[in-house]
């Protein structure tokens, strides 16, 4: 716990003053006090997460989509098998999917962690491989993983985050793969949050009725079985998460360290973002949620969290595919407070 620890006391407010003369800048631009709205806020935001009343350029945007398999798959919680994980895996190296298409679209570097697929993933240049194991064990029948195999997924994600870092990060998103991870995340939201099982379970890559209640049944047990302490998100994370889950909290909290903007994806994001703040909730302040799923349970994520979505789409795919999305919405708001002239520069008579 050392390592992050040390990561964790560095997490420091965003500051005010630059938040304060941001939002003066706001407030002299050529349009209405207030006109942007919620965009106003978003570059205000993130003027004390960079120190910086007029944010430069993000010249270095990141997604980190970490892979990571369930043991509780063999329950039948998921409409698809566990062997499409490493399937998309390749697919993400390879370029072709969805995260790919729109990292592109925004100019991001897609990064690809292998946390804990159950396969032993071919070599590639662009794999980061951190695998703490092949794959959690069924959280309804005991433990996910070890107290010391948790630890490891969030100083893996820690890791992660300052290697890239090292070539440059303005602004992160995080994602995930993995078969099964809505399960794991329903039951980190139930109970961080205090909401029954069967309002923060969804359906998840789309099981019928049938498949729901198993997944709501599997869930109950696993609390029951493993009784996790709602105080403390390490135990929490063994007993019902999942590797790419401690990834993803690990990230968030290396990059609220270094000041630097985390985006949260869906639903899995919102179950890393849960830990992540449950040991270090100054981090909520570095973050922004890329958009609202449609998986029922992000929403109850999203206020504990106290964050506000940017983008409502409908969307339950997870890789990032929001975040990234949202990623363009945050530098939108960001030019408009560095590039928008004010009333005095464009000689533009005030209101009276």
């Amino acid at each position: 716990m050392d390592e992050i620890r040390r990561i964790i006391d560095r997490i420091e407010p965003p500051e005010r003053d630059a938040m304060l003369a941001a939002r003066r800048r706001q407030d002299e631009l050529t349009k209405p006090q207030g006109s942007l709205g919620f965009l106003e806020e978003i570059s205000i935001k993130v003027a004390g997460i960079k120190r910086n009343a007029i944010p430069d350029p993000f010249e270095n945007k990141v997604v980190i989509t970490m892979a990571g398999d369930h043991g509780v798959v063999e329950d039948g919680v998921s409409a698809y098998p566990k062997e499409v994980t490493p399937q998309m895996v390749y697919n993400f190296l390879d370029g072709g999917a969805a995260i790919n298409v729109l990292a592109r679209h925004i100019g991001a570097r897609v990064v690809v962690v292998d946390m804990g697929v159950a396969a032993s993933l071919e070599p590639y240049p662009a794999l980061v491989d951190k695998k703490i194991g092949f794959g959690t064990r069924n959280m309804a029948k005991g433990p996910a993983m070890t107290r010391e195999e948790a630890i490891e997924s969030i100083k893996a994600g820690i890791e992660v985050f300052e290697s890239e870092l090292e070539r440059g990060v303005d602004i992160v998103a995080l994602g995930d793969m993995g078969i099964g991870n809505t399960t794991p995340s329903s039951a980190i939201a139930a109970v961080m949050t205090g909401k029954p099982v069967s309002e923060v379970t969804g359906r998840g890559t789309g099981v019928d009725d049938e498949g729901l209640s198993r997944k709501i049944e599997a869930i109950e047990r696993a609390i029951s079985v493993n009784k996790p302490d709602p105080s403390d998100p390490i135990d929490i994370l063994s007993k019902v998460g999942g590797f790419e889950i401690g990834g993803i909290a690990g990230a968030m909290l290396a990059a609220a360290s270094n000041r630097v903007p985390v985006v949260v994806d869906g639903f899995i994001s919102g179950a890393g973002a849960l830990i992540a703040a449950g040991l270090a909730p100054q981090v909520k302040e570095y973050m922004f949620a890329g958009h609202i799923s449609v998986e029922r349970g992000h929403r109850a994520v999203l206020e504990w969290l106290g964050l506000r979505p940017i983008l409502d789409l409908n969307l339950r795919l997870g890789e990032g595919t929001g975040a990234v999305l949202a990623i363009g919405i945050i530098e939108a708001a960001c030019k408009i407070l560095r590039e928008m002239r004010t009333f005095e520069e464009a000689g533009v008579s005030k209101k009276e």
